[in-house]
């Protein structure tokens, strides 16, 4: 497979050598930032310990299934990042930066009222995580991620915690074998 920079709105896909039993042990994150002052994304696939009910309440109407607070990374988790993706992708609502075609960042301090009908879908992240200038390069030259096109159902779908698994499949050879990966190495 042929290693490639990250471009906002790739996602990475944490390898097998990762094995750290945290939040990018088999995780895949969706960039919502990567040039030559560093990288930032969000976790997709893991749940966060605090509930959406209780650190957002008036949100919990508005995001998608499943309706939970995920662990977006170990950066700043008592803050949150929102992901929405625009119904009309003509338009630019108050509070929305755009990412990659529909899918943005939605300021959480944007009216609710404002919010409901405005996008097909939210999820809120506890936390994010970042790399300074070139650091991800080195991670990536390591062998700790695989950068590959990320879907609008990579981060909006209905079954996030099976998304590692999903990703590698997809994308066929080599990679697609890492899908079948199980935590007992003799056994693989």
């Amino acid at each position: 497979m042929e290693v490639r920079r990250p471009r906002r709105g790739d996602l990475l896909v944490s390898t097998v050598d990762v094995r750290d039993g945290g939040v990018f042990e088999q995780s895949v994150i969706f960039l919502v930032d990567a040039d030559d002052d560093g990288a930032l994304g969000v976790v997709l696939n893991k749940r966060a310990d605090l509930s959406l009910e209780r650190v957002l309440p008036d949100w919990v109407d508005v995001v998608s299934t499943p309706r939970v607070l995920y662990q977006g990374g170990p950066v700043l988790p008592e803050g949150a990042v929102c992901l929405a993706s625009v119904k009309d992708p003509e338009e630019e609502p108050p509070g929305w930066r755009s990412v990659v075609g529909r899918i943005g960042l939605l300021h959480l301090d944007t009216p609710v009222e404002l919010v409901s009908g405005t996008y097909d879908d939210i999820r809120i992240f506890a936390g994010y995580a970042g790399w300074s200038p070139w650091q991800l390069e080195t991670e990536i030259g390591r062998g700790l991620w695989y950068v590959v096109p990320a879907t609008y159902t990579d981060v909006f779908g209905q079954s996030p915690w099976t998304l590692w698994r999903e990703v590698l499949h997809r994308q066929g050879g080599d990679l697609a074998v890492y899908a079948t990966w199980t935590d007992v190495p003799h056994l693989n």
